[in-house]
């Protein structure tokens, strides 16, 4: 092979690794938002494709006229770790209220190529008053339109809804605001990636909160690995072959090693493990790992995947960017030093200790119930960053936290700044995606 065939196949290979990592951490990828990681991916489409399909069975749709790439990211176990958050609000997540607006509000776009804000809002009304298992949307209160303007926010986020004229947030002071909007109905159908459509689940409303688990599974319920699915209702059982169930485990493992900050082995199912430890297995995780330009981490935990260009990063961990993510910081010396863990009253002590330290910093914790409220939100991301985990009453490190080390804490100079740290034994960044 010439030189230049060598150069042209390198330049393929970082091409895709960097397309793979783009991807994973941003499964809605348009145009309008990233032109040049845009661009990228579609160049490189077909390696993608079937990168992600052979390596964690995720489908990749890339859509050039039409400005947007989408990767539909099936979860092994789906969880609230990763909610839909508002634009408003200091990103807060997504409450009940606002996830049925946003279902609602879907639906009605469907058939709306170009719609105003009344005129949608009028929809939505109407809709839910004709289901009995939903609240009533009521446009006249204000809490009612602020949840609905953080719905249409969202939507503006994906591309989906495109303003024409007028600005979505002036909804919140007056009903009568006038905005007008493009609406991208293909898009909008590219949304949810669950397998299995949720009105091929129909149950009756009074039933799902006792069949909310049962629900969930069967919307991410996999026909290619064989077994029932969602339309074999009189299937006590099915066969599956030597061959899917190989499938099965590749892409259970690499989806979470994948999708997750650090994989543990003892979070893993005994065939799983078996897979992962077998030399087929090894050799398909330590490739896939190349192909895609992480460096792993093998230790006798689990598996790290650490991005040396920080692509994939959407959750960064060590990061100053808040109070909590510092407080999650400070938090994991008492954790490590505590292999038995904390309880809530031991958490809500460190969090006084560190208000002590620094009392300029965190002012909306400096409150009475502030030192609980702290502990709890760093506690969360530890949890979802995989360095924390919850062992009955308590709260305990998991291996991957003991790669962190506070080497120094200084007081802040302005009164308000945060306490800087200095940590040692980071080798890279928490992804999450």
């Amino acid at each position: 092979m010439s030189t230049l065939a060598n150069q042209l196949a390198s330049a393929e290979r970082e091409e895709v690794a960097r397309a793979i990592r783009l991807l994973l951490a941003r499964p809605l990828l348009t145009e309008a938002a990233d032109p040049t990681g845009f661009d990228l991916v579609r160049r490189r489409r077909d390696p993608l494709t079937r990168w992600f399909d052979y390596t964690c069975g995720w489908n990749l749709v890339v859509e050039p006229r039409r400005g947007y790439a989408r990767l539909t990211k099936v979860r092994v176990n789906p969880d609230g770790s990763r909610p839909a958050r508002r634009a408003r609000s200091g990103r807060a997540p997504f409450d009940r209220r606002r996830y049925v607006l946003l279902c609602v509000t879907a639906a009605e776009l469907l058939s709306m190529p170009m719609t105003t804000i009344g005129m949608l809002a009028d929809r939505v009304v109407q809709a839910m008053a004709a289901d009995r298992a939903l609240a009533g949307f009521d446009p006249v209160r204000r809490p009612e339109r602020m949840a609905f303007v953080d719905v249409l926010k969202l939507l503006e986020s994906y591309d989906v809804l495109r303003v024409v004229d007028g600005t979505t947030e002036t909804y919140v002071d007056s009903a009568e605001a006038k905005v007008l909007y493009r609406v991208d109905n293909t898009l909008l159908m590219r949304l949810p990636a669950a397998p299995v459509g949720a009105s091929r689940l129909a149950v009756p409303p009074e039933e799902v909160p006792a069949r909310f688990e049962e629900l969930l599974a069967d919307l991410v319920m996999e026909r290619r690995y064989g077994g029932a699915s969602a339309d074999d209702t009189h299937a006590e059982t099915a066969a599956t072959t030597d061959a899917q169930r190989n499938l099965r485990l590749r892409h259970s493992v690499l989806r979470r090693l994948f999708d997750d900050p650090v994989l543990y082995r003892a979070d893993l199912a005994e065939d799983e493990l078996a897979y992962v430890t077998s030399l087929t297995g090894r050799q398909i995780l330590r490739r896939s790992v190349e192909q895609a330009g992480f460096l792993l981490e093998e230790r006798a935990e689990g598996f790290l995947l650490v991005d040396p260009d920080a692509i994939a990063t959407d959750v960064r961990f060590p990061d100053d960017t808040s109070t909590a993510r510092v407080a999650a910081l400070l938090l994991l010396a008492p954790l490590c030093a505590t292999p038995a863990g904390l309880l809530p009253e031991q958490l809500a002590e460190t969090g006084a200790e560190l208000l002590r330290r620094f009392p300029g910093w965190a002012r909306a914790y400096q409150s009475e119930e502030g030192p609980a409220r702290l502990a709890d939100d760093a506690v969360r991301i530890l949890l979802d960053v995989g360095l924390a985990g919850r062992a009955r009453d308590r709260v305990v490190a998991r291996p991957a936290a003991y790669r962190y080390r506070l080497t120094e804490t200084t007081g802040p100079a302005p009164k308000n700044d945060p306490p800087a740290v200095t940590t040692a034994g980071s080798a890279g960044e928490g992804d999450k995606q």
